[in-house]
């Protein structure tokens, strides 16, 4: 039986209105797929309307009867922005997965927020387009919940992170009403843009339901160099000239501290002569332009550059796709570190480019002198400043560790211009970081503009906000 403080005569509405059949409680959400967070079907009923009219008749009977919804689709989400509980309702948008009908001359595509970023990738392959945006979790990320949490990933420094991609987007309001802002085109000076509201806001103000990407022109052909070097000022000194380079365009830079590269590549049985994982860091790149063969030259003149400037540094060029699919695994199954350390505590921070050496350095020696034992995974975009630092420790810590290790992360990130949050969003699980490292006018705005369209404090409950 669903909880007690969800009325039956709300779910029978719910039911007359999408479906019998999409309304599952008990054993029926049971058998869902629970996601990363444990606790993301704690309500124990899930409603899947297939409809933007199907979402505001569901989120307007919630709201006669006072019953808080929680948005969710691929439950990826690392910091608890999709979690729920008894006497609240989850709202799955996976059925709204419809991808329009792509214009390759408009360069524009409109999906529902229940479609994958992988699903759109393929689509707008079909017509040499690319959203403009990947990370690894694609195959299960949906482009409502990148919107709603503002993802990043691995082509931020290049094209921006969801906001830059974004332009238009229908949302259902908190009182059942529909915000429909489906701008297709670059440039729109009408008033003021409301769109950016609902992106970062993780559902608290609204449910994303369909969203209008810009798309780039895909490049027929890339390649990918893995690099061992001597430091992170060598590292980001590489990034630098690689972004000069003439014959294509950098289209990924990810940095992987020696740790993580050893922790992954032994998990994969990845070894290369060539590569003896030595090196306190290792870096891929990855190159997108007209012409392989261009490619990698340029990648081959790059590596002669850097083996001069830096003697001991090594390199392996791709030299087919499965090879550069072999060496982007190394960075991307991150499940590894938490096949390792399961719930091992996971901190996603920004920090301006030229504080990063002083900043991992300070970081790594402080957590080891609070615990010798500490020796964080740390990996991330570093052409963009975002850093992912996983402790080497199951988790989760205790409540007086969990604070120490925040004050060592977060402490002067404000200050130096960076974030407690790159990518990941704030969810329920870095409420306290925000409010301790975020301007006290904003916090009061965005409480002003969360009472002004939740007033009863129904949607995504906990997430941003306390209440």
């Amino acid at each position: 039986m669903p909880p007690s403080s969800v009325p039956p005569e709300l779910l029978d509405a719910l039911r007359a209105a999408i479906g019998a059949d999409q309304v599952a409680t008990a054993e029926a959400v049971a058998l869902l797929d629970v996601g990363w967070n444990p606790q993301n079907l704690g309500a124990g009923i899930v409603v899947s309307p297939g409809s933007t009219q199907e979402v505001a008749l569901v989120v307007r009977l919630c709201a006669q009867h006072g019953v808080s919804l929680v948005p969710q689709a691929g439950r990826t989400g690392l910091v608890g922005g999709s979690v729920s509980q008894p006497g609240q309702i989850v709202l799955s948008l996976l059925r709204m997965h419809q991808i329009e009908p792509i214009d390759a001359a408009e360069r524009v595509a409109v999906v529902g927020a229940g479609c994958t970023l992988q699903a759109l990738q393929e689509a707008a392959a079909a017509v040499q387009l690319e959203p403009g945006i990947d990370l690894a979790a694609r195959g299960s990320a949906t482009l409502g919940g990148m919107v709603s949490t503002n993802a990043g990933g691995v082509m931020a420094f290049r094209n921006g992170v969801m906001r830059h991609r974004v332009l238009g987007l229908e949302a259902v309001l908190p009182d059942g009403t529909v915000f429909q802002d489906l701008t297709r085109v670059v440039k729109n000076s009408a008033g003021y843009d409301l769109k950016h509201l609902f992106i970062g806001a993780e559902g608290t103000l609204g449910v994303v339901t369909r969203v209008v990407i810009k798309l780039d022109p895909l490049p027929p052909a890339s390649a990918t160099v893995l690099l061992g070097l001597p430091s992170v000022e060598a590292t980001l000194e590489v990034i630098s000239r690689a972004l000069h380079i003439d014959a294509g365009h950098l289209r990924a830079a990810e940095a992987l501290w020696q740790g993580f590269m050893q922790l992954n590549a032994a998990a994969l049985q990845w070894v290369d002569a060539a590569m003896p994982l030595d090196q306190p860091m290792y870096l891929l790149l990855k190159l997108g332009g007209n012409h392989s063969d261009a490619l990698n030259a340029a990648l081959e003149n790059l590596f002669e550059s850097i083996a001069s400037d830096y003697p001991g540094a090594n390199g392996i060029i791709a030299s087919s796709a499965r090879q550069e699919n072999e060496l982007w695994r190394l960075r991307e199954d991150t499940d590894i570190v938490y096949r390792a350390h399961p719930q091992a505590p996971s901190y996603d921070v920004s920090v301006p480019l030229s504080r990063i050496p002083a900043y991992a350095a300070q970081v790594q020696a402080e957590l080891a002198a609070h615990d010798p034992a500490w020796r964080p995974y740390i990996f991330g975009h570093l052409a963009d400043g975002n850093l992912h630092i996983i402790l080497n420790q199951a988790g989760p810590l205790p409540p007086e560790r969990a604070q120490a290790v925040e004050h060592i992360l977060y402490r002067n990130l404000q200050a130096m211009g960076g974030s407690f949050s790159a990518e990941h969003g704030v969810g329920s699980k870095r409420i306290g970081a925000m409010n301790d490292t975020t301007d006290s006018t904003k916090l009061a705005a965005m409480a002003q503009v969360k009472q002004l369209l939740d007033p009863q404090m129904l949607m995504n409950p906990g997430k941003l906000f306390t209440s």
